[in-house]
């Protein structure tokens, strides 16, 4: 059977959670595999709206959900989500839901980091969450993180404390902090480690033998490629891979696993935090689509900056993560508009440039080439085939994928489930 891949394509909060929700109805096995509790997709399952941070989507429905080796996993912030959507229905168990024992955890230390030098840089702000993520991936590369399978071995991590306060406190002396409070530490670890270790495994072997018996595998992306720590607008950025190609290594099983790879697509651009933005709109219109489209960041609730489609961006995401076909969503919210646009290239020092380059000032210093199209009256809200599209509308969703140079494969026209425009089936081969 075919896998699916799940990524955003531009800045994140393309409406992924809509989507693998609709996937993960159909999937046996749901897999994350970057990223932290930084990353929110909101589900919305008939009356019911579920927001998730750090769970696979796939849970909701009861489906195997697995979160792999690739995510840095603050074990705290699990267990608030676990019982929070247990309050509301969700039954999160061992047979439906498991933990790769190598993740890397997201200790209250890499929280306090993350806070004090968003504070500190000023002008220099990336922009994070402050929720510790990159700080941890910076122990995980540095080979002195604390991870799961650590938890069950509490009584001889000293050497591994030696390696992690050895950085740290040299680091929390330089913004007048205390050392770390090793006792507490290992208090907090004791603690937590009981519900945590419970959902602990190794999951590339589960994951082999769930392939191997040719069930359905879809794997979660969160964030989006432009925020890709290789890929993106750095360093603006977050502190993972979130292209496809991190679905393997951060599920632990091999790149001939991930199948169709769907990029998820907003029908306008949107972005949270700081960085640079060539089409943002800081006027009327940019105001209209956050109105219309409730533009708030799932996990922090931040506004996010708007603008028009930059098919720029999106063709360089879609050709850096081998994306099959897009799904465009929030279509939606362009309904009204007397005309669109949608960027096409950009200038930069007198020349036209058909790709976002990879410096910073270059990046904050081009400008947006716009082509003008008709826009529409008519609502698409609700729509489930191409027939009930207005002609502009479709125009539009050709010229996208002219542009961007990949297919589309779904339009999502509502928050709803049920109300997705189906061209290509990614479960099918």
């Amino acid at each position: 059977m075919a896998n699916v891949t799940v990524i955003g394509a531009q800045w994140g909060d393309e409406g992924k959670g809509k989507i693998v929700d609709w996937l993960a109805s159909r999937a046996d096995a749901v897999v994350r595999f970057q990223g932290g509790h930084n990353a929110g997709h909101t589900l919305v399952v008939g009356n019911q709206t579920y927001k998730l941070s750090l769970l696979p989507s796939g849970i909701v429905r009861g489906t195997l959900s697995i979160i792999g080796n690739g995510v840095v996993l603050d074990p705290w912030a699990l267990k608030a989500e676990i019982e929070k959507l247990t309050a509301q229905g969700v039954e999160i168990t061992v047979e439906n839901f498991a933990i790769a024992d190598n993740c890397a955890l997201i200790l209250p230390v890499h929280r306090d980091l993350d806070a004090l030098r968003e504070t500190a840089a000023g002008s220099g702000k990336i922009g994070t969450t402050g929720r510790g993520i990159g700080p941890a991936y910076e122990d995980k590369v540095g080979r002195r993180a604390i991870r799961l399978c650590d938890l069950a071995h509490l009584d001889a991590m000293e050497p591994q404390l030696d390696r992690l306060c050895a950085h740290h406190d040299a680091l929390r002396a330089g913004f007048g902090e205390p050392p770390i409070d090793r006792a507490e530490l290992i208090a907090q670890l004791s603690e937590i480690a009981p519900f945590v270790l419970r959902f602990a495994q190794p999951v590339w072997k589960r994951l082999k033998k769930v392939r191997k018996a040719g069930a359905r595998i879809l794997f979660e992306g969160a964030q989006g490629v432009l925020l890709d720590v290789d890929h993106g607008t750095y360093p603006f950025v977050t502190s993972s891979n979130t292209v496809s190609g991190t679905a393997a290594s951060g599920s632990g099983l091999g790149p001939g696993s991930t199948g169709f790879v769907l990029g998820i697509v907003k029908a306008y651009t949107t972005r949270v935090g700081s960085g640079p933005f060539p089409t943002e709109l800081d006027d009327e219109t940019g105001q209209k689509l956050g109105e219309r489209g409730h533009e708030f960041g799932t996990v922090t609730g931040r506004k996010r900056r708007c603008g028009w489609f930059d098919a720029v961006l999106v063709r360089q995401s879609c050709a850096i993560s081998g994306v099959t076909g897009i799904a465009l969503t929030k279509l939606d919210v362009l309904d009204g508009f007397d005309k669109v646009k949608i960027c096409t290239g950009y200038r930069l020092n007198g020349k036209v440039l058909d790709y976002l380059p990879s410096h910073s000032a270059d990046q904050a210093a081009v400008e947006p080439i716009y082509e003008e199209m008709e826009g529409w009256r008519e609502t698409t809200a609700g729509a489930r085939s191409y027939g009930d599209l207005p002609a502009q509308a479709i125009k539009y969703i050709q010229r996208v994928q002219e542009l961007i140079e990949t297919p589309v494969a779904l339009v999502s026209t509502s928050p709803e489930r049920e109300d997705t425009i189906l061209v290509r089936d990614p479960f099918v081969d």
